[in-house]
């Protein structure tokens, strides 16, 4: 539930596994993330971002790859991406939209913005907006903001403005949020009940917690333990019919080896007959359809108390 300071001002009741439905009687929704963002600190995206081995091959080979194998198992993901990456890679987003993936916004260039005064943010969330929607053809309708190296919070950065910000620019959801494993309404302010769907996000199913920052010092890389997460998870949320979704990077789990253990996962996910296979756009909608905020959202005052010093 949500519960913390820079996630909401309140408490939302889930809802409960008996009470989910997903379209066509399928028992649990699956979706796939694809991060296009480089590596890059807070300050966002940079020229020597750009330039580095990783982010090269990431944007050439390993997104290759990594689309063949989603196209071999008829998976259509969702790409958040940055609207400086979008500039540059224009040809390979359209590509990707016309073949049936969505493309959804990652800022401007995956800066910090929690520190912005409200108008610069404004500023920039629109900016992205219309280069994304110019460049692909199709307005956004998502928008992320996925963690980077040595963020404070895994869910990523946002600003006490920014949830506000999406819904003042007519945005249908944000795409990753820590306060449930289903789709779920961030709060921004209780009196009014003003909310946008916001879909589940944990950096433990986030190919980067493992396959990128163990190296840093050790040369090592976890790709089992991230199956391991990958299976429990699935079979645990198939199991309760609930909402099951994955973070990959191309620059990371592109490389032919951590692709053979994104295959057997997806080998074990094509076993399970009642998954929904759906872009980040389609759960939402049906979410948002199904369990409408007017009549779904349950509310009590947040529990959660601030204290000197805590990360929250």
């Amino acid at each position: 539930m949500p519960w913390k300071e820079r996630y909401t001002i309140s408490d939302e009741t889930s809802i409960v596994d008996s009470d989910i439905r997903w379209p066509d009687g399928k028992r649990c929704c699956f979706r796939v993330v694809v991060d296009l963002s480089p590596a890059c600190g807070p300050d966002g995206i940079k020229p020597t971002d750009l330039a580095t081995p990783d982010a090269y091959y990431g944007m050439n080979g390993g997104l290759a790859a990594l689309v063949s194998t989603l196209d071999r198992y008829g998976i259509k993901a969702t790409f958040a991406v940055p609207a400086v990456i979008a500039e540059i890679q224009g040809d390979k987003l359209r590509r990707l939209a016309g073949e049936g993936h969505e493309i959804a916004a990652h800022g401007f260039k995956h800066e910090d913005v929690s520190a912005l005064e409200k108008d610069d943010e404004r500023e920039r969330l629109a900016r992205t907006t219309e280069i994304i929607a110019r460049v692909v053809g199709q307005r956004p309708v998502g928008w992320f903001s996925l963690a980077r190296p040595g963020d404070k919070f895994a869910g990523g950065a946002i600003s006490p403005n920014t949830i506000d910000l999406l819904l003042e620019a007519g945005y249908e959801y944000f795409g990753n949020g820590l306060a449930d494993d289903a789709p779920h309404y961030w709060v921004s302010d209780f009196a009014s009940r003003r909310a946008i769907l916001t879909l589940p996000y944990y950096y433990h199913f986030d190919d980067q917690f493992f396959l990128l920052f163990p190296r840093k010092g050790t040369g090592l890389e976890n790709p089992d333990s991230l199956f391991r997460n990958w299976k429990a998870e699935l079979d645990a949320q198939y199991k309760r019919g609930r909402h099951f979704s994955m973070v990959l990077h191309p620059h990371a789990i592109g490389w032919p080896n951590r692709l053979h253990v994104l295959e057997q996962f997806l080998d074990h996910a094509r076993a399970l007959p009642e998954l929904w296979y759906a872009t980040s756009t389609a759960c939402a909608r049906h979410w948002s359809a199904t369990y409408p905020a007017a009549t779904h959202l349950k509310l009590e005052p947040s529990i959660w108390q601030d204290h000197p010093g805590s990360l929250s």
